[in-house]
C-alpha cells in the first residue's frame, strides 16, 4: 500500500508544470458557456430575422393595398379629370408619406412596367400608352421595368415575393404589389420595395446590441460562480494530491474535508478511512518491527551467550546439558515466531489452502492439551469440562484447526496465573459445532478486547505475560476461521477471566 502511493506521488510531481485540474475544469465550463451564448445569440439572430420579415412582410402588403385602393380612388375622382396635376400631386405627397412611415419604398407602375410616379417625382402625364411617364424625372426609379410575366402574376393579387426578382435587383428585397383598378379594369399597379440588406441589419444590430451587454453582464455573473463552484469542487482533489505526497512519506495525518452526501463526499469519507487504516497499520507494521526485533534480539543474545560460554569452557561439562536446554527452548520459541510470520504471509497472499478431511473435533482437542502437559504442570493449573465432551465428526481442515486450538491453548496457558483454571466447552447441533476456551486470569479489558484479533495487536504491552508473543496468534486464528465460513469471539471480565468461543460448520467449508 506505501509503495502504492510512492506511485501516486511520483506521478504528481512529474505532472506538476501541466494544467491543474481547477484549470482545466474552469476553462472546459467557461468554454461550454461562452459557446452556449454564442448558440444562443445565432438564434436570436436567426429568429429575429425572420420575424422582422415577417412582420415588414405583412405591414407592406398591408400598405400596398391601402395604397392600390387610395391610388384606385384618387383616379376615377371627379377631380382626376377636372384638376389631374394636383391629383398627381396628392398621389405623389401619399408615396411620400407611406414610404417614410414604413421606411420602404412605394411607387406606382404603369401597365407597360414601367414607374409613373414615385415619392421623389411627379408626372404631368398618366397613360396606359408604352410611352406613359416619359416625364418621369426620378433616375432610380426609371430604372425599373417589370416584365409582363411579374405584372401578370401582380393581378392575381396578394402578391409578395423575397428575392431578385429574377435578377432584377442585385441583393435580396421584400417586393410586394396589387393592382389597381378603376371600375374593374386594372389601370395600374402599386409596388412596394424593401432592400433585406438595409433594412433588417440595422434592426437586427441593435437587437444584438442590447444582447451582447446583457450577455457580457451574465458572463461577468457566470464566470464569478463558475470560478466559485470549480475551486470548491476541485478543493479535495487538491487536498487528496497534498495528503497522498504527505503520505508517501509516512506522514498520515493529513485528512480530506467531508462536505455534502454525494458521491465526491463519499470519496473523501473513503479516502480518510484508507488514511486512518494506512495510519493504524503503520503503527502495527512499526510496533511489528520492534517487537520482532526485540523477539529476534532477546534468543539470539541468548543462546549466542551460552554457546560461547560452552565453548570456552565457562560452564563446566556438568551444567551444559541444563544450559543446552535453554538453549533448545529459545531456538523452539524462534522457530514457532518464524512460522507464525510464514503463515500470516501465506495467509494474505492467498497461498494457503484448505485440505478437507473427516475427523473427531474432540479428539483434537485431548491431541493439543497433551502438547501443554508440562507446560500445565508446571503452573499446577486445572483443566476442566473434558469429561462433558462428546465425540462429534467435522469435514474441515485438520491441520488448519489443530493451529487454531494450539494458538488458544498457548493463550489461556501463558495468561493463567499459577493455580489457575482452563476450562473446555464443546457442543453441537445439526450444522455448527461450537467450542469455548475459558481460563482465569487479569483478564482483558473491552477496549483491548475489540482489537485482539488485529495483526500485531499485543495486550497491555506494560504486563509481563505477553511478553513472548508478537501479536499474530489470535488474528491467524481468526483469518483460519473466516476460512471455515464460521466465526469467533471474546469476552472477558479483568481480574476474573478471559474467554474465545468460536464456531464451524459440521461439513462445508469456503475454499
Amino acid at each position: 500500500m506505501i509503495t502504492k502511493f510512492k506511485k501516486i506521488s511520483r506521478s504528481v510531481k512529474e505532472h506538476k508544470y501541466s494544467r491543474s485540474l481547477f484549470v482545466r475544469y474552469f476553462s472546459v465550463s467557461i468554454l461550454i458557456v461562452i459557446v452556449c451564448f454564442s448558440v444562443l445569440g445565432a438564434a436570436l439572430l436567426v429568429f429575429v430575422g425572420n420575424y422582422w420579415k415577417d412582420e415588414k412582410t405583412q405591414t407592406i402588403t398591408s400598405n400596398v393595398k391601402g395604397l392600390a385602393q387610395t391610388t384606385g380612388e384618387v383616379l376615377a375622382s371627379e377631380n382626376m379629370r377636372t384638376n389631374r396635376e394636383a391629383s398627381l400631386t396628392l398621389l405623389c405627397m401619399n408615396l411620400r408619406t407611406v414610404s417614410r412611415a414604413v421606411n420602404a419604398d412605394f411607387f406606382i407602375v404603369d401597365t407597360s412596367g414601367k414607374v409613373v410616379i414615385c415619392r421623389d417625382s411627379l408626372v404631368s402625364d398618366f397613360k396606359k400608352s408604352p410611352d406613359s411617364g416619359a416625364g418621369n424625372k426620378c433616375q432610380l426609379h426609371g430604372q425599373y421595368a417589370f416584365s409582363e410575366s411579374i405584372l401578370s402574376e401582380v393581378r392575381k393579387g396578394n402578391f409578395c415575393q423575397i428575392g431578385t426578382l429574377n435578377g432584377m435587383f442585385d441583393t435580396n428585397h421584400i417586393v410586394a404589389a396589387e393592382p389597381v383598378e378603376v371600375n374593374g379594369k386594372v389601370v395600374a399597379y402599386s409596388f412596394c420595395l424593401q432592400p433585406l440588406d438595409l433594412g433588417v441589419n440595422p434592426y437586427v444590430l441593435d437587437i444584438l446590441k442590447m444582447f451582447l451587454f446583457a450577455s457580457l453582464f451574465a458572463l461577468v455573473l457566470c464566470f464569478i460562480a463558475v470560478y466559485l463552484l470549480t475551486y470548491n469542487m476541485t478543493k479535495p482533489f487538491r487536498q487528496m494530491s497534498y495528503a497522498t505526497k504527505r503520505y508517501s512519506i509516512g506522514d498520515f495525518s493529513p485528512r480530506v474535508e467531508v462536505r455534502g452526501r454525494d458521491e465526491l463526499a463519499s470519496l473523501c469519507a473513503e479516502f480518510n478511512s484508507m488514511a486512518a487504516a494506512l495510519a493504524s497499520l503503520e503503527t502495527s507494521r512499526r510496533n511489528f518491527v520492534a517487537n520482532v526485533s526485540h523477539e529476534l534480539k532477546t534468543p539470539m543474545t541468548t543462546i549466542s551467550g551460552y554457546i560461547d560460554a560452552i565453548l570456552d569452557g565457562t560452564i563446566p561439562p556438568e551444567q551444559q546439558s541444563h544450559y543446552l536446554t535453554i538453549v533448545s527452548d529459545e531456538v523452539k520459541r524462534l522457530s514457532r515466531l518464524v512460522v507464525a510470520m510464514l503463515n500470516m504471509s501465506k495467509i494474505e497472499a492467498g497461498e494457503i489452502q484448505i485440505h478437507r478431511s473427516n475427523f473427531d473435533i474432540t479428539e483434537l482437542i485431548f491431541d493439543t492439551l497433551l502438547s501443554f502437559e508440562q507446560a500445565i504442570e508446571n503452573k499446577k493449573i486445572e483443566i476442566t469440562g473434558l469429561d462433558k465432551l462428546k465425540s462429534v465428526q467435522v469435514s474441515a481442515d485438520r491441520d488448519m484447526l489443530h493451529q487454531v486450538f494450539y494458538n488458544l491453548v498457548d493463550n489461556a496457558v501463558k495468561f493463567t496465573p499459577e493455580g489457575g483454571e482452563i476450562s473446555v466447552s464443546l457442543s453441537s447441533d445439526a450444522k455448527n459445532v461450537k467450542v469455548g476456551i475459558r481460563n482465569t486470569g487479569a483478564g482483558i479489558s473491552s477496549e483491548e478486547t475489540a482489537k485482539i484479533f488485529e495483526r500485531f495487536y499485543k495486550v497491555d504491552k506494560s504486563r509481563s505475560y505477553d511478553i513472548k508473543g508478537a501479536g499474530l496468534g489470535l488474528y491467524i486464528v481468526k483469518t483460519i476461521i473466516d476460512m471455515h465460513n464460521g466465526s469467533i469471539t471474546a469476552e472477558s471480565q479483568e481480574g476474573q477471566y478471559t474467554k474465545f468461543v468460536f464456531t464451524i460448520p459440521i461439513g462445508g467449508f469456503k475454499a
